[in-house]
């Protein structure tokens, strides 16, 4: 195994680790232990954070897998585009579909479920790719 792959492959899994520690641990706690105003301040801070480091490490794998495999370094890519977008562009969305919502706006709590479904399909789309990339990489 070359060290490239090496480097890939612990770049693919700290994009898992931390979408799925977010996914598994995160979200569910700061519902769990914060009332649902405090909880929305904490998410607001935190979602451009995690897109951030997102798009940082699939650059980083992207570049890195380029003396791997192509496929794999065009997917990085394509992911680190994703998390440039949803922090970028869905987030900023939500957060105004999210506060019109609570403005009594007629539509914005549709609206928000729309971007926010959005969202959700948007990381649930990385992570299988990331997972698919991971095992992709590791038999070759």
């Amino acid at each position: 195994m070359t060290l490239d792959t090496i480097g890939v492959i612990w770049l693919l899994g700290a994009l898992v680790g931390s979408m799925l520690f977010f996914a598994v641990t995160v979200a569910p706690t700061v519902f769990r232990s914060l009332p649902e105003q405090e909880a929305g301040l904490f998410l607001r801070a935190f979602f451009p954070q995690y897109y951030l480091w997102g798009a940082i490490l699939s650059v980083i794998c992207a570049l890195v897998a380029i003396g791997h495999s192509l496929l794999i370094s065009i997917t990085c890519g394509l992911i680190a585009v994703l998390f440039i977008y949803a922090r970028q562009v869905l987030m900023p969305q939500i957060n105004l579909a999210r506060d019109s919502d609570k403005q009594g706006v007629i539509g914005a709590a549709n609206h928000f479920k729309k971007l926010h479904l959005r969202s959700v399909l948007i990381n649930g789309l990385q992570l299988l790719t990331l997972v698919t990339a991971s095992v992709f990489v590791a038999v070759q």
